[in-house]
């Protein structure tokens, strides 16, 4: 992605997190981002498109990062122990594309589906890797979609955690608190 085009990109998600979707126009992002309409509409055919790419940018940088912390566990507990942390870093990271993930989910508009589908397939990855972990003994059988839906609302509160407190959160303390709970709860280990 060009710099341009990275410049209208962050700027658009740090209003559509400040001010939501509706709230946000192409005027307000290309004065903030220092760039002309035309090069808005250059790199993206309209807002929505921001919003397509948001999603899409999220939803990949969620699962590469997974992918690589998970490459080398050897067990379903250990995969699970990886996405809670790459989970939690990510949340604290990028906070902006959270928090209009999140303020986008509710509702049956276009965006409101591709959200709820987003969230759902990244869902599916931790399904997965409790499935195995049932699958195997390490975890107590149970509702996949219920423990995987769990596992990804335990550590998004990480990122209500830090709005309370309004600063910076300490990621090893929070992931270790969702590991003993977390694992405690599941685990057969």
């Amino acid at each position: 992605m060009n710099k341009t085009k990275r410049r209208i990109f962050n700027t658009a998600v740090e209003i559509f997190s400040k001010k939501g979707y509706d709230n946000a126009s192409v005027e307000e992002i290309t004065a903030i981002a220092g760039v002309a309409k035309g090069s808005l509409y250059y790199h993206f055919q309209k807002k929505e498109d921001i919003f397509d790419m948001l999603l899409e940018e999220g939803i990949k940088l969620l699962k590469n990062n997974i992918e690589i912390k998970t490459k080398n566990c050897t067990t379903a507990l250990e995969k699970l122990k990886a996405i809670i942390l790459v989970q939690i870093k990510v949340i604290v990271k990028y906070e902006d594309f959270l928090n209009v993930v999140f303020s986008q989910i509710w509702g049956e508009d276009n965006k409101n589906i591709k959200c709820k589908k987003a969230v759902f397939t990244y869902i599916k990855i931790i399904e997965k890797v409790i499935k195995e972990g049932i699958e195997n003994g390490e975890f107590y059988d149970g509702d996949i979609e219920a423990l995987a839906s769990g596992v990804f609302g335990i550590t998004c509160s990480s990122l209500i955690y830090r709005i309370k407190k309004n600063r910076t959160v300490d990621i090893q303390r929070i992931y270790e608190g969702f590991i003993d709970t977390v694992i405690r709860g599941i685990s057969k280990i």
